[in-house]
């Protein structure tokens, strides 16, 4: 998961490429990046840390331009430390081409070896953004070769290659020296992108559509599953349909918890989408616990508070904020290692103990992961007084790993891998434990798209059902992709072996 923005504007972007980034930091807190075009020349500044403190003013007055590119970095492929893969990516050659890429390649080693034997082209890095930047960059060069002035069809052409070339999840914002901005999404659309444009007629293209509204953007569109856009310099719009068969399958964890409730992903709000998993969860929070051995419902900030206010809504339980959050302190999904996340969650959350001395609390969380969190959470609140503590995920159990962007390919990291509700309720140490259905979950957020969304095909739930919509992974494959992973975060890769996959000879 990163948060990517690529804009053309009749006026400098450093600012405004700037401010989008702020408005994508919760989709990455390691890296930040941002390049400019002026004249033909690309100026770059990027290092890790979060926005505010890799851009300085010196920084910004060093990125002239009228169009440009950023990305703030989860990292989920190669050396999360290392600042050389911090994005943007540049080659020379054809053009100069800068590349920011949210999502994860599953074929990344394969494309790497062919680059190498058959494009001859240098990979520096462990990112699979730098491969396929260069993916793209072989593409180009062969669609380019009659020579002439690059033509929007040529750089459709590439882009349909890249679809038959690479697999995984990959929503794509590109820059070619003096010709313009090329996005581009997976042929599933599993990774978000949505296009605006502004009333001075800029035009920005982005992972949320928090990041147009927030920069005086106004939406126009979705970008499609295998669709590319390509704008010029003078903000002309070209698109076509590059992929063959394309399907919608988002990923279902964005709505659930990757994504600000105030945007809105393929016509889907997210903050509706959580409401409606409130619902659903009610269903099955009355078949675990009767409402009236409720006390209060209170929320684990942030990502729950629509589906715990529905769902005490629904229950007629009052709602209470019982935690209050340290923002300055980053999600502890995304920091590495679990000595680092367990120490991080009573630095980044504080109970007001008001509300759970004497009382039955039933606390509503997102989803449930690796499970440090929630027992710490769970202690909490015992320490805070609480006669009884229960647990509802608006999520179903995270049993299987995610391949496709999100940090938790390792099967021993998720507490519900292997194991039963009720096992997972003693590690957790709470005294019910209610989860989402799987089914449940598809439904509720579907049910938030209005007639004129696009149409759904599905979605990649595959941590949830183990059902790899690219339908390329085996747990052979899942062993490899763990392989590069960082000491700290790999808890035990030989059972990655014992993986069982559902449908796994369908994968």
């Amino acid at each position: 998961m990163c948060g990517i923005v690529g804009v053309v504007s009749h006026a400098p972007v450093n600012q405004l490429i700037y401010d989008a980034l702020l408005l994508l930091q919760h989709r990455g807190q390691d890296a930040a990046g941002i390049v400019t075009q002026q004249e033909r020349k690309f100026f770059m500044h990027k290092a890790k840390g979060m926005v505010r403190d890799v851009f300085r003013t010196r920084n910004m007055r060093a990125l002239p331009g009228h169009s440009g590119l950023g990305q703030v970095r989860y990292p989920t492929a190669g050396n999360a430390y290392s600042e050389e893969e911090a994005q943007p990516f540049y080659v020379n050659a054809p053009f100069g081409l800068v590349l920011v890429h949210n999502g994860n390649l599953t074929n990344a080693q394969v494309l790497k070896a062919e680059l190498f034997s058959s494009d001859h082209r240098h990979i520096n890095t462990d990112s699979d953004s730098e491969v396929l930047l260069n993916v793209f960059a072989h593409e180009l060069d062969r669609a380019t070769r009659i020579g002439g002035p690059l033509q929007p069809a040529q750089v459709f052409e590439a882009v349909a290659a890249v679809h038959r070339r690479v697999r995984g999840s990959y929503a794509v914002i590109a820059m070619i020296a003096g010709h313009g901005v090329l996005a581009f999404r997976d042929p599933h659309g599993i990774r978000p992108l949505s296009l605006g444009r502004s009333a001075d007629g800029s035009v920005m293209v982005a992972s949320e559509t928090v990041t147009l509204e927030g920069t005086g953007h106004h939406l126009e569109r979705h970008v499609a599953p295998g669709e590319a856009v390509f704008i010029d310099l003078q903000g002309q719009l070209h698109a076509k349909q590059c992929a063959q068969a394309p399907r919608l399958t988002p990923c279902i964890f964005e709505y659930v918890y990757l994504a600000r409730p105030d945007s809105v992903l393929d016509g889907i709000s997210v903050y509706q989408a959580r409401l409606n998993l409130g619902e659903t969860l009610a269903q099955r929070v009355v078949s675990t616990v009767p409402p009236n051995e409720i006390d209060v419902i209170i929320p684990i900030p942030e990502s729950s508070r629509p589906s715990a206010t529905q769902l005490a809504h629904l229950l007629g339980v009052p709602y209470r904020e019982g935690f209050v959050k340290n923002r300055y302190v980053g999600r502890t999904f995304i920091m590495p290692g679990q000595g680092v996340r367990k120490k991080s969650v009573r630095q980044k959350l504080n109970v007001i103990a008001s509300e759970f001395k004497g009382r039955n609390v039933l606390l509503v969380d997102d989803s449930i992961v690796r499970g440090t969190t929630s027992r710490e959470i769970v202690q909490m609140a015992r320490d805070a007084g609480a006669r009884k503590v229960y647990l509802a995920s608006a999520a179903p159990p995270v049993r299987y790993p995610n391949v496709y962007g999100i940090d938790m390919p390792t099967p021993t990291e998720l507490v519900a891998h292997g194991r039963t509700v009720e096992e997972v309720r003693q590690i957790i140490g709470c005294d019910a434990l209610i989860y989402q259905e799987v089914e449940g979950m598809k439904r509720a957020i579907l049910a938030a798209a209005p007639k004129d969304a696009p149409r759904f095909d599905g979605f990649d739930a595959s941590c949830f059902d183990g059902v790899y919509v690219t339908g390329d992974i085996s747990a052979d494959d899942i062993a490899r992709l763990n392989a590069g992973r960082d000491a700290q975060d790999e808890s035990a890769d030989s059972d990655t072996s014992r993986l069982a996959l559902p449908n796994a000879q369908d994968a």
